[in-house]
Order: C-alpha cells, then sequence, then structure tokens
C-alpha cells in the first residue's frame, strides 16, 4: 500500500472555454469536478497503475464533503483518459512497441481523511482550448486547529504499519506550522519507509532537512530552494541540503534524477500542448510505484515521464490519457550523467 498525505486537500474545477479574453464574458464549453490536491492527484495514478492507495489528509465543510463523496464515487475507469487522437498525436514520434503493455486492474483507493470544521478549498483551472493554455486559481484551504493537526499526527502513524512508501504533496493549509512535513517525514523514515516529499518554498526547506528519501521540485521550485537556475547544478546542491535523491522536473524537457546510484537526464519523444495541471502528480505516482515495483531507476524516469506528458494531453485535471502513456513510454528517452551523484 501507497499512503499519500494531502494536507491541503481541493475540489478541483476544471473549466473549458472556446478562447479565454481578459475582461470578457465566457461561455463555458465544458466542465468537469474532481477530488484533488496533489496527494488526491497522485492516488487516482496510483489506482489507474493497480497500486492500492490510502489517501489522509484533511477535509470540511460543504466542500470536503462532495470531495469524499466524489472520491467514494470514483470509477476506477474513469481515472485514466482514452482519447485516440491524444494517441495518434505522439504516435508518429515514438517508435512501434513489439510488445503490448498489460493494463493493470485498477486498485482501490481508501479515504482515511481527517475532518476539519473549516471549509475545503477549490481550485480551479480554466483552460483555453484555442491554445492548450490554463489559467489557475486555488484558494487557500481552511484554517486548522491544533487539535485537528495532533488527530491527523495520530491518524499517520497508524496508517504508516502498513505502508510501502509515502508521499507528502502540496501546500500547507492555514494554522499549519511550516515544520510540518519535516514532522511527518521522521516517523516514516524511522521506520524504514521510503518518503517522497512534494512540496515548495519554506515547508520544503524545512522538510529537506528531515532527509527525505526523495523530493520532486520543479525548476521554479529549485531555484528559489537553491539560488540557482542551473538545473544539474541546483539540483545536487539540492542534495547536498539532505534529501537522499533529487527528481527534477523539467517542463516539456522532462526530468532530472540525482540519486545515490546515479545521475539521469530523461526526456519526452515529443513536445505536446495541454492543460498541465496534475503533470507533477502523475510523476510522483510513476515515481512512487516505480519504486515499490523494484524498478531501475531509467524505468521509474521512463514511467514518470510518460505519465507526466500523457497528462498534459487529458483534458481533465489529474487524469491522464493512457492510449497516449502507452505510446509514449517506448520512446522515453533516458540517458546517463558521467558525473558522479
Amino acid at each position: 500500500m501507497i499512503l499519500t498525505v494531502t494536507l491541503n486537500t481541493a475540489l478541483d474545477l476544471t473549466y473549458g472555454v472556446p478562447e479565454l479574453v481578459p475582461h470578457a464574458s465566457h461561455r463555458v464549453g465544458d466542465m468537469a469536478e474532481r477530488p484533488g490536491g496533489k496527494g488526491l492527484n497522485v492516488a487516482r495514478v496510483l489506482s489507474a497503475l493497480g497500486q492500492a492507495t490510502v489517501v489522509t489528509g484533511f477535509a470540511g465543510g460543504s466542500t470536503g464533503a462532495v470531495l469524499r463523496e466524489l472520491l467514494a464515487q470514483l470509477a476506477p475507469q474513469d481515472m485514466t483518459g482514452t482519447g485516440t487522437r491524444a494517441a495518434a498525436a505522439v504516435a508518429a514520434v515514438t517508435p512501434a512497441t513489439t510488445t503490448p503493455l498489460s493494463t493493470p486492474a485498477p486498485a482501490p483507493i481508501t479515504d482515511a481523511l481527517v475532518t476539519v470544521a473549516g471549509n475545503t478549498r477549490r481550485t480551479i483551472a480554466v483552460v483555453d482550448r484555442a491554445t492548450g493554455d490554463t489559467t489557475q486559481l486555488n484558494e487557500p484551504g481552511p484554517l486548522v486547529t491544533a487539535d485537528e493537526w495532533a488527530a491527523l499526527l495520530d491518524r499517520y502513524e497508524e496508517l504508516l504499519t502498513g505502508a510501502d512508501a509515502v508521499a507528502l504533496c502540496g501546500s500547507l493549509p492555514p494554522g499549519i506550522h511550516v515544520g510540518a512535513y519535516a514532522e511527518l517525514i521522521r516517523p516514516a523514515r524511522a521506520a524504514g519507509i521510503p518518503v517522497l516529499l512534494d512540496t515548495s518554498g519554506e515547508p520544503l526547506r524545512r522538510g529537506i532537512a528531515a532527509r527525505p528519501d526523495l523530493i520532486k521540485p520543479n525548476a521554479e521550485e529549485l531555484a528559489q530552494l537553491t539560488g540557482s537556475r542551473e538545473p544539474l547544478r541546483a539540483t545536487h546542491d539540492a542534495r547536498r541540503r539532505g534529501a537522499h535523491g533529487v527528481i527534477a522536473s523539467l517542463g516539456p524537457d522532462g526530468m532530472l534524477a540525482v540519486t545515490p546510484d546515479g545521475v539521469w537526464r530523461a526526456s519526452p519523444p515529443a513536445r505536446v500542448l495541454g492543460n498541465p495541471t496534475g503533470a507533477g502528480d502523475s510523476a510522483v505516482a510513476g515515481l512512487l510505484s516505480g519504486l515499490v515495483e523494484g524498478l531501475s531507476w531509467p524505468d521509474r524516469l521512463r514511467r514518470a515521464v510518460a505519465l507526466s506528458t500523457a497528462t498534459v494531453l487529458s483534458p481533465t485535471a489529474g487524469d491522464f490519457d493512457r492510449a497516449a502513456y502507452e505510446e509514449l513510454l517506448p520512446g522515453v528517452d533516458v540517458e546517463e550523467h558521467t558525473a558522479a551523484a
């Protein structure tokens, strides 16, 4: 079982408009709502990959109730896209695979969220269908009390006993101290459970000092952490600050991994246009599923990059296009750097 922690869950709303024009009124062409927040997005992708997942964090108020209802109703077949047009878009630049990928049976997602008095936030993604660009609006989240945080810590300690890996994901809601992720990393590390941290700013800075097994910053988060915008230098610097491994998301250019076992650069076979919301979360799911399955670093990175790219091609935040993923996977290029980690 993989445990995902989303302290600032969200009800994700995605609006599609023919063209986004500033200062104008718009008719929404299509709309979707999903239980969201980074860790819930990770869990949805893990489920589609056949990994049993437990989600914890906070949910409250009327929005939290809707989120939990949607989580309970989430049908496994709804977690991935099957867009043949997206798959065709990448097929021309992806080498054919003679061995079809086996599709695992979707695995359950167990709701272990802690109820809070405040109202769960909403996030709104407005997708410009003309350009593929996305405008994101994120509410701050509910105020979490000291007693609610203590309840979360108790729940987390219980859930660790059955976990093969842990993902700590996303922003902190109001009321939670900036060292919260460090506080969650330490008991997992003491129990020998691999921990991946995916956050930013001061929570990342504090969390990395607790020595997580992996962090997955994007280029901007990495620059804020280290002060360097040169990816390889910044990634090595992040490792020296405490993380055992650093997987840097480089957007359409793929990923850079600096680990105790080596340094790799993974690149997708094609640049694609679409909605990038949730692409990093799909990458986290790829990395964690590969870890618990015992895959090599190059194979973990191939899966992560292919999932991330296939998520950009999906019309809804937090989903990935399975047909595109299967086309992309064999074409992801992974190059090992000669520089020592």
